[in-house]
C-alpha cells in the first residue's frame, strides 16, 4: 500500500504502541500521577501542611512526623530536614533519605527583592541566637538560612517573623520561589526602572495561592532595571530586565527558560517588551505555562528550561500571547552590556538623592545572628532603616548621608565585613556544602573561607575581578558553571590512591559579559589540599600571559590545556 497523507503509517514499520502517557503534561491531559512526588502533590497541596506543623507535629515531635510531609510538603514552609553529623561524601548517594536525615532543619526565609528593615533584620539575627545556634547564612538568592531548628519551635518562629512582614512561604519545594530584586532598586543613580512596584503585587497575587503551589518543580524568577544586570538574569527561569524602548521609553524585556544544575541552560530573550504595570500578568501566564504544559513525568526534565529548549523562543511567545495573555507583546530591543563587571554593588555609592548605599562582603554569605543584628544597630545608628541582600552573598546599607559613610565603614570593617574587599574575599562564593546539606559530598564554606585568606597572602597584587564558585555536589546552587573559576564536589584519588574530597574544574564562565558556561579540562581534577596551590598557579598563569585589558573568562577559553591544569 503506497503511503498518503491520510495513511502516514504505511510508509514506515508499524510500532508496538506504547502506554507511556507523554511528558505528564496537564495541558494535554495527563493527570495521572507518574511519579511520588506528584502523587503526593496530588495527595494534599503542600500548602496545607503548616497546619499540621502546627497541631501535631511540634507537639509531639518529630518522630510524629509523615514521611511524604517531612521530605515535601514541608518545603512549601521552607522547611528541609539537614544532613545527620558524621556521614562522609562518599555514602551522600548510597544512604536511605532516612539515614541522612537528622532531627534539625534547615529553615528558609525568603527575602523577595533582597528588602529588609532593619528592624526585619534584627529578628532575623534573634530568631538566630535564641533557635538556631547562632547560623544565619546569607544566599545568592538574596535568602537568609537557619540551621539547627527544630520543629517544636517552627510555629514561634512563624509568629516572630510574620509579626515583622516576613514569611518562610514557598521559599522552597515545586513552587514560585523568592523573586530575586536589584537591592539598590529605586535608589540607584543609574536605574533604568524600579521593578519593586512589580514583585509587591508578584508576591500579593501568587504567593501562597494554590492556583500555582503545585508545579512541576521549582520556578525561580528576577526582576532588576539596574545597566548592571544584577540579578544573574540568564540563569532564571523568568527574568524581567530593565531597558529603554525607543518608543515606549522605560520597560522590561522578557527572558524565559534559564537554569543550571546538571543539564545548565542560558535564558532565552523572547523579544518582547514589557511596560512595569504589565509585569505580573506576564509573570503570571509565564508561570501558568509551566504549570500546564512543564514536563512531570521525570524529574529531571521538570524544569521550565526543558520546555523552552523543545518549543523555543516563538513558540513559547505564540502560547503566551494567544492561550494565556489573549493579546500580544510590544516587541523591543535588548539590553546593553553592563559596563562594569562587578555586579554586587560593594563599596561606596552615591543615591539618586544625594546620600550612599555602602555594600559590604561577609566571607561566603556566611554570617550569624549576632552579627546580623548588629548590622542592624550600625545601620540604624547612621540613619538608616533599610537594608538589602544581593545575588552574590553580600549585603548592603541603604540611605547612609555622606557625614556618616566613614563612621559605618569602620564599624563594618570592626565586624569583619569589609568595604573594600579583596578581589578574593569579593568573588568568592560557596553553597551550604557538606555541613549540613544531604546532597553535598564535600566541605564548602570553611573552605571558601580558608581559599580567601591564602590567596590574599599568596597573591596581595592580584587586581582583577574574578569569581571563584564551590559547589559541594553537581547541582550548581552555587553556579559553578558560569564563574570564571567554578569548583565542583566530588571524590577524588590522591597521590596515594586514597579517595579524599576533591573538585572538578570549571574554567571561564560567565554573566553579563559575554554570558557562557565555564570549560572543563579533560581530567583535570584536584584534591581540597591542593586547591590553593591550583588556584594560584592558574591566576598567575593568567596574569603572565593576558592581553591588555582581557578578562580572565576571555583568556581561558583560548588557553592551553597546559596552562590551566
Amino acid at each position: 500500500m503506497a503511503a498518503t497523507p491520510q495513511n502516514p503509517a504505511a510508509a514506515t514499520p508499524r510500532r508496538k504502541v506504547s502506554r507511556h502517557r507523554g511528558e505528564g503534561q496537564w495541558a494535554a491531559g495527563h493527570f495521572t500521577p507518574l511519579n511520588g512526588n506528584e502523587q503526593f502533590k496530588k495527595d494534599d497541596d503542600g500548602l496545607n501542611v503548616r497546619t499540621r506543623i502546627e497541631t501535631i507535629y511540634s507537639k509531639r515531635g518529630f518522630d510524629s512526623i509523615d514521611p511524604n510531609d517531612l521530605r515535601g510538603r514541608m518545603r512549601w514552609w521552607g522547611l528541609y530536614t539537614q544532613r545527620k553529623p558524621g556521614i562522609d561524601g562518599g555514602k551522600t548517594a548510597i544512604l536511605e533519605p532516612e539515614e541522612l536525615d537528622d532531627e534539625y532543619f534547615m529553615l528558609r526565609v525568603r527575602i523577595d527583592g533582597g528588602r529588609l528593615t532593619t528592624q526585619q533584620l534584627r529578628v532575623i539575627g534573634e530568631i538566630s541566637q535564641e533557635f538556631a545556634r547562632g547560623t544565619a547564612d546569607i544566599t545568592d538568592r538574596q535568602n537568609v538560612q537557619y540551621h539547627w531548628i527544630r520543629i517544636e519551635d517552627v510555629p514561634e518562629i512563624w509568629n516572630r517573623l510574620e509579626a515583622v512582614g516576613l514569611s518562610t512561604t514557598e521559599a522552597c519545594g515545586d513552587t514560585p520561589r523568592v523573586v530575586l530584586g536589584s537591592p539598590v532598586a529605586g535608589i540607584a543613580a543609574d536605574e533604568i526602572i524600579d521593578g519593586s512596584p512589580a514583585i509587591d503585587e508578584i508576591q500579593r497575587r501568587i504567593i501562597g495561592n494554590k492556583a500555582f503551589s503545585n508545579l512541576p518543580r521549582k520556578f525561580k524568577s528576577a526582576i532588576s532595571g539596574s545597566p548592571l544586570l544584577d540579578v544573574a538574569h540568564e540563569i532564571n527561569d523568568i527574568a524581567f530586565v530593565g531597558v529603554d524602548h525607543p518608543e515606549h521609553g522605560p520597560g522590561f524585556d522578557l527572558w524565559v527558560g534559564g537554569g543550571l544544575s546538571t543539564n545548565p541552560k542560558i535564558g532565552v530573550r523572547l523579544g518582547a517588551w514589557v511596560p512595569l504595570d504589565e509585569v505580573p500578568d506576564v509573570y503570571e501566564g509565564v508561570i501558568s505555562i509551566f504549570r500546564d504544559y512543564g514536563y512531570r513525568r521525570l524529574r529531571t526534565r521538570a524544569r521550565l528550561k526543558f520546555l523552552v529548549a523543545d518549543w523555543g523562543a516563538e513558540k513559547f511567545r505564540q502560547v503566551l500571547e494567544d492561550e494565556y495573555l489573549k493579546r500580544k507583546l510590544v516587541d523591543g530591543p535588548a539590553p546593553a552590556q553592563p559596563v562594569e563587571r562587578w555586579r554586587d554593588h560593594v563599596g561606596v555609592h552615591r543615591q539618586k538623592d544625594g546620600r550612599y548605599y555602602v555594600g559590604f562582603a561577609p566571607r561566603v554569605g556566611r554570617v550569624d545572628g549576632t552579627t546580623l543584628t548588629k548590622i542592624a544597630d550600625l545601620a540604624e545608628a547612621h540613619g538608616s532603616g533599610r537594608v538589602r541582600t544581593t545575588v552574590e552573598q553580600k549585603m548592603i546599607v541603604l540611605d547612609v548621608d555622606e557625614s556618616q559613610v566613614d563612621s559605618l565603614t569602620e564599624g563594618l570593617e570592626a565586624l569583619d565585613l569589609t568595604v573594600k574587599p579583596s578581589p578574593f574575599r569579593r568573588g568568592t562564593m560557596a553553597c551550604t556544602g557538606i555541613e549540613y546539606c544531604k546532597l553535598a559530598i564535600v566541605e564548602t564554606k570553611a573552605r571558601g573561607a580558608s581559599l580567601i585568606d591564602e590567596l590574599e597572602r599568596r597573591i596581595p597584587d592580584f587586581d582583577e575581578p574574578i569569581t571563584i564558585n564551590i559547589n559541594g555536589c553537581p547541582n550548581a546552587c552555587a553556579r559553578i558553571q558560569v564563574a570564571d573559576i567554578g569548583l565542583k564536589g566530588q571524590l577524588v584519588m590522591n597521590d596515594q590512591g586514597e579517595q579524599v574530597e576533591g573538585y572538578q574544574v570549571h574554567l571561564g564562565g560567565a554573566l553579563g559579559l559575554e554570558a557562557g558556561f565555564g570549560r572543563k579540562v579533560r581530567g583535570l581534577k584536584i584534591t581540597s589540599e591542593e586547591l590553593p596551590d591550583y588556584v594560584e598557579r592558574v591566576l598567575k598563569r593568567f596574569q603572565a600571559e593576558r592581553e591588555e585589558g582581557e578578562r580572565f573568562a576571555t583568556w581561558a577559553a583560548r588557553a592551553s590545556e597546559e596552562a590551566l591544569s
